[in-house]
């Protein structure tokens, strides 16, 4: 029966390469461009023709007014067929062109042909639903990604929301990647493990992409405002959870043999302290004491405001030791630690003064220089 199907689609293949060699060449057509698509997906399971797809690829980058002709072919074909071989190397040939990454590729928007319900029509139902399954999350992966790829182009946010807009699509397009696997007991097959390699080469992509972007976000988020912060906060928790997701995705792509995934290496989880330190700026500003270098005896004092002079009084027993604050600057010979906090008259710092060493402010949470970067940001 295999051996039957793989005759009559090799049949298939040469009557589609005869149709082409006869017809009228045009504005839109390319006979050999088209002769190229057909070879590059044909019926046969056992292998890939990278070949003829290079030759594609090749005429997309030297050649962008080759991209028309090549969606019409390509589509043509997709809208035709049945057999599940022709639509998984249909969708590795789109997904290739998309890596060539050409201005005219990034304009393409949303996929022309529709694959998201697609079903094998030379099998039963019961032996096909994986390859079916496959396909359709495949085909929505890729058309989710041209179409995000598009609206990038014309954002208009700011820089900042701009780059967390980008990493909550990435994260998007992840787990829509996170989808596409093999979940049928009979689909061990060479062109599907082929096509695991291209899901496993984009999933690095993306999850770089997302690593980049979380760097230069929390480089620049502890100066950014309350929106910004919480759609970064939602970001941290998100990448944590893929990150979980991630460890079991290899770990089944290894199992299953994809070549791609046997030295992925091991997904380092975010830290809990950077969650903690965006909770700290939406929720506001941590009480003084929480710092270290605040001594506990602190508590132990009051501030009195009184117009222009801040009076900080010790509370004590027998004694009423008062420090008052105005806007002269004494100089003495040992520093002088001032615990001063307050609301609309007053402002929350920590300082330390003296002639020697000028006030020295506290950042209200860390802030990570660029070599100081958490592991998580990158593999």
């Amino acid at each position: 029966m295999k051996l039957w199907r793989r005759a009559t689609g090799a049949l298939k293949d040469q009557n589609s390469l005869l149709a082409i060699s006869l017809s009228r060449q045009t504005w839109y057509r390319n006979s050999d461009l088209e002769a190229a698509i057909i070879k590059a997906t044909n019926h046969d399971e056992s292998y890939v023709d990278y070949r003829n797809a290079q030759r594609v690829f090749t005429w997309i980058r030297t050649s962008p007014v080759s991209l028309k002709p090549l969606i019409w072919a390509l589509t043509t074909r997709m809208e035709k067929t049945r057999n599940w071989v022709v639509a998984i190397k249909g969708l590795m040939l789109m997904h290739g062109v998309f890596c060539c990454k050409t201005p005219a590729v990034q304009r393409i928007g949303r996929l022309p042909f529709d694959l998201s319900n697609f079903t094998d029509g030379h099998s039963k139902p019961s032996k096909m639903w994986g390859f079916n399954t496959f396909i359709r999350s495949y085909f929505s992966f890729l058309d989710q990604r041209s179409a995000l790829f598009y609206v990038q182009q014309n954002q208009t946010e700011e820089p900042m929301v701009q780059e967390l807009v980008k990493l909550k699509n990435l994260q998007y397009l992840l787990d829509m990647l996170l989808q596409i696997k093999p979940m049928a007991d009979n689909m061990k097959e060479v062109l599907i493990t082929e096509a695991m390699d291209c899901v496993i080469i984009e999933i690095f992509d993306v999850y770089s992409r997302i690593c980049k972007g979380i760097a230069r976000v929390l480089l620049g988020i502890y100066s950014a405002g309350k929106l910004e912060a919480t759609m970064a906060l939602k970001i941290l928790q998100k990448a944590k959870v893929q990150g979980e997701d991630l460890a079991l995705y290899f770990e089944f792509c290894r199992n299953f043999g994809v070549f791609n995934a046997l030295e992925v290496p091991k997904v380092t989880q975010i830290p809990e302290a950077d969650i903690k330190d965006l909770e700290r700026i939406i929720n506001g500003v941590p009480e003084a004491k929480s710092y270290k270098n605040v001594n506990d005896e602190d508590e132990n004092k009051a501030i009195v405001v009184k117009e222009d002079v801040a009076i900080v009084e010790e509370k004590g027993s027998n004694s009423r030791l008062k420090t008052i604050i105005t806007d002269k600057w004494e100089i003495f010979e040992e520093d002088v630690n001032i615990n001063y906090q307050g609301n609309h008259e007053t402002s929350h710092f920590i300082a330390t003064s003296s002639a020697e060493n000028p006030p020295n402010y506290l950042p209200i949470v860390p802030v990570y220089q660029e070599k100081e970067i958490p592991d998580f940001i990158c593999f």
